[in-house]
């Protein structure tokens, strides 16, 4: 079970650093009345949003969630008056902001209004940001614009909201651009921006998302703070549950373009009263269960928002529907202010008795003789500076070395720059090496013939993060699934190809028929079971999987990760498996390596480094990680890891973690510490141990 000795503080200081009680009754900051939202397409107009009514208080923390295309930014987007017009327009209800109606006031009303009393955080902030202004300029103009600020006091407001919002030598960083800054600093950014001008109302739309769990910790808390102080409504879009068991007081649920359900975060979570929320709590990878419980999922695909019936738009991938299922779906309103909209909400147990009901896997390989060997890999790129400067040295990676057994996962973690891709690739010869060697199965792929590569890639395959991205758009996938068969000739042809496609087709958990589909046509989840489909035709032994569930919604997540592990429970495969999430490598890896800038921090297997880490950076990024629990949250102390990963063109002296480090002494600055074995088969990289 989840350890919880060194999560905790005292029961005090704990409440004192948790989920906030809800803001006592007072009347809405923001209420949304039946909202309906329609987009005009080629193939006529599709209503996304419908129906929908929620309301938040002054100084309360609302959630959003659900699948992709659920409708929850369109939401949001119509209560900032950005739909993109005339393709888009609301089409009923109503929308009242401090009781001002928002769907008719006039622009020019509604400009002002925005970014004054109203701000919005968007997921992506290097795509807000203009890249060719300095960040100054950015945060001082809406100062200017709503507030009437000079010059010279927008840029001393802007200078205090970057302090802030956490971003140290503020004033130097005004003269810089957005490339400058760390995703988690362009993000921070962003809130300075969104805080400028004292909104009442802040919308976050997947504010998170794109970020490492230490840097989302850091900004979440931020946001926490700052609606405590100030007094700020938050407005939370997001799917990622231990975020909203942390930090949200209300949760609504979306399905469809519609609102399935709706109740406080304690109530969402400890007895949730329909099925799609059930669904997807118990999809949630979660830190706090034994690895070998199986993901339960959510079977089947979100519909299509332009072909809903009458009924409810769940029931085709609900266990509890009937015959009433096929009328309209009422709402009903439940005891302590909730909603839920299915005939059957009393009929539902709760999350609790769900979850330790679930299936379990077999039981963990008992490993052998190491079928890939990764021994002292380094690689440092030559970066050019600006200017006519000489050139600098990147340490992308520094003496790492593993071994990886037949049929088992070795998980690679650790924030974005440390490596771990750029080991995936020097495994796939897709980066030369800079020194050391990758033995599969006796020899040494990095000093293979390009004939002989070509041999080893049948046996060694990839799943890449972004499946659009890597699937060729101008051919379907009968065709990308069966180009390897027939360029390496593993089928006789013909038929017999289109046999072997249908058959892995099959085997991934998607119909044969979508053979005759392109890339385009299909989900997110569907386009990662292709890139899964194709990387099994070759019948590997050893396949690298970039970040194969990072992009999908929780549901879809749950599929594949379970299709993986059957996979490799099918065909005795090996898998490096590089991710961010502790909880997905939690589910997946049997034996965990922990890299922080290039270098291996710690080494274990898996139960031994989630139960008792030793580097205080794996016990940060544990610490950092939410759980789905509300009960949980409200009793853990957060503690966020403070300041920046500095930057690999100059790591720090010494240990190159000493300058986030709680433990960090006068040693840490001047020597590096080396990897050595602390426990059996329990190796890490720090002095204080």
């Amino acid at each position: 079970m989840y350890q919880t000795s060194h999560h905790t503080e005292a029961s005090g200081a704990a409440a004192a650093n948790s989920v906030p009680d809800a803001p006592a009754p007072a009347p809405s900051l923001i209420s949304v009345e039946n909202l309906s939202v329609e987009f005009r397409t080629r193939h006529g107009t599709s209503r996304v949003v419908n129906q929908v009514s929620w309301s938040a208080q002054p100084g309360e923390i609302l959630a959003i969630v659900g699948e992709s295309g659920s409708g929850k930014s369109v939401t949001a987007l119509a209560i900032m008056g950005l739909l993109a017009k005339p393709a888009g327009r609301i089409a009923g209800g109503r929308i009242l902001f401090n009781g001002r109606e928002l769907t008719t006031m006039p622009d020019g009303d509604m400009r002002a209004l925005r970014g004054r009393d109203i701000a919005m955080i968007f997921q992506e902030p290097m795509s807000s940001l203009n890249p060719i202004l300095t960040i100054g300029l950015q945060v001082m103009e809406p100062l200017m614009l709503h507030l009437g600020m000079s010059r010279e006091q927008a840029r001393a407001r802007a200078t205090e909201l970057l302090t802030l919002v956490g971003i140290s030598e503020a004033e130097r960083r005004l003269d810089q651009y957005p490339h400058s800054f760390s995703g988690g600093m362009r993000q921070r950014v962003m809130i300075a921006i969104g805080l400028g001008c004292n909104p009442k109302l802040i919308i976050a739309d997947e504010p998170t998302t794109a970020l490492d769990v230490t840097i989302q910790a850091q900004i979440l808390e931020l946001m926490k703070d700052l609606s405590l102080r100030l007094g700020i409504t938050q407005v939370m879009i997001t799917h990622n549950f231990g975020t909203v068991a942390r930090y949200a007081h209300r949760v609504v649920v979306m399905y469809a373009g519609s609102v399935v359900e709706e109740g406080s975060a304690a109530q969402i979570f400890s007895d949730p009263r329909h099925p799609y929320t059930r669904g997807l709590l118990r999809s949630v990878p979660r830190l706090d269960l034994p690895r070998g419980r199986k993901l339960e999922t959510i079977e089947g695909q979100p519909p299509d928002v332009s072909r809903l019936g009458a009924g409810c738009s769940f029931a085709p991938r609900c266990a509890y529907r009937t015959a009433q299922c096929e009328a309209a779906p009422p709402v009903y309103a439940l005891p302590g202010g909730r909603r839920s909209a299915c005939h059957r909400h009393d009929d539902l147990g709760s999350v609790s008795t769900a979850l330790g009901a679930a299936a379990t896997m077999s039981p963990l390989p008992a490993g052998g003789a190491p079928l890939l060997s990764v021994q002292s890999l380094t690689k440092h790129f030559k970066a050019k500076a600006a200017g006519f400067g000489a050139s600098s040295l990147v340490r992308a990676v520094e003496n790492v070395s593993f071994t990886i057994e037949p049929g088992r996962t070795l998980g690679l973690v650790g924030e974005s720059g440390c490596g771990k891709t750029t080991i995936g690739r020097m495994i796939l010869r897709l980066e030369e090496a800079t020194q050391g060697s990758v033995m599969f199965e006796g020899e040494d792929v990095l000093k293979a013939s390009a004939s002989r590569m070509k041999i080893l890639r049948t046996q060694i395959q990839v799943i890449f993060q972004d499946p659009y991205s890597s699937l060729n758009p101008r051919i379907n996938v009968g065709d990308i699934i069966g180009e390897p068969l027939r360029v390496y000739k593993k089928t006789s042809g013909g038929a017999a190809t289109n046999e072997r496609v249908a058959h892995l087709l099959q085997q991934v958990g998607l119909l044969p028929d979508m053979a005759a589909r392109y890339p385009h046509q299909l989900s997110g989840g569907q386009r990662q079971r292709v890139g899964i489909a194709r990387a099994l035709a070759m019948e590997p032994r050893f396949i690298v999987c970039d970040e194969p569930v990072s992009a999908l919604d929780v549901s879809i997540q749950g599929q594949i990760i379970n299709l993986l592990d059957e996979l490799q429970r099918q065909q005795n495969l090996s898998y490096l498996f590089i991710a961010h999430d502790l909880a997905v490598v939690r589910h997946l890896a049997h034996r965990v390596v922990v890299m922080y800038l290039g270098h291996m921090m710690e080494i274990a297997e898996r139960d031994d480094l989630y139960a008792s880490p030793l580097h205080p950076y794996t016990l940060a990024l544990i610490d950092a990680a939410p759980v789905p629990d509300h009960e949980l949250e409200r009793t853990r102390a957060p503690r966020p890891l403070a300041g920046e990963i500095p930057s690999a063109l100059s790591p720090p002296q010494g240990c190159v973690f000493h300058t986030r480090c709680p433990r960090a002494s006068a040693e840490c600055k001047t020597g590096t510490p080396a990897l050595r074995e602390i426990r059996p088969r329990h190796f890490a990289a720090c002095f204080k141990l």
